[in-house]
């Protein structure tokens, strides 16, 4: 039996608190990856979009919705990965962007600034970062590297 207090806002404020895999900082719900839960009966349907296709991320978000809704006492869950519209840079919320610049990454604007000094006197050393929605950048003015979370 599903606990009766699980709303679907209850079971959002439950997976909000899945962190990115990759970017622990955010959760998948300020990332965009969390799309919609919906409750019928008894099944939990959850939709997550991957930032990119073929994602590595998105196999262990699975896993983490159903551990946290099996705690709370739902026993059939349904994950559906849905690729339209497809994931934008646009899905991230402002307070996500800001999270990531206070942890070091710049987050996705039309003119890449360094998180650390905020010059946007910036080189790119490499089209890919720590992860391949991101890129690697070094400041022209503290000299510091960064990743820059790509607009997509």
């Amino acid at each position: 039996m599903v606990n009766s207090t699980l709303t679907r806002e209850a079971i959002l404020k439950l997976l909000e608190e899945i962190p990115d895999p990759e970017i622990p900082v955010i959760n998948i719900l300020e990332l965009g990856v969390l799309r919609d839960v919906q409750m019928t009966g008894e099944e939990c349907t959850v939709y997550i979009t991957p930032t990119y296709t073929g994602c590595p991320a998105m196999h262990l978000i699975s896993t983490q919705i159903r551990e946290v809704l099996t705690k709370q006492g739902v026993e059939q869950i349904v994950i559906k990965t849905v690729f339209a519209p497809a994931w934008s840079s646009e899905n991230m919320t402002a307070h996500a962007k800001e999270k990531l610049k206070r942890y070091g990454i710049a987050p996705p604007t039309k003119t890449v600034q360094c998180p650390q000094c905020n010059s946007a006197e910036v080189s790119i050393i490499s089209e890919f970062g720590s992860t391949a929605c991101k890129a690697l950048y070094r400041c022209n003015n503290c000299l510091e590297p960064f990743d820059y979370f790509k607009c997509i």
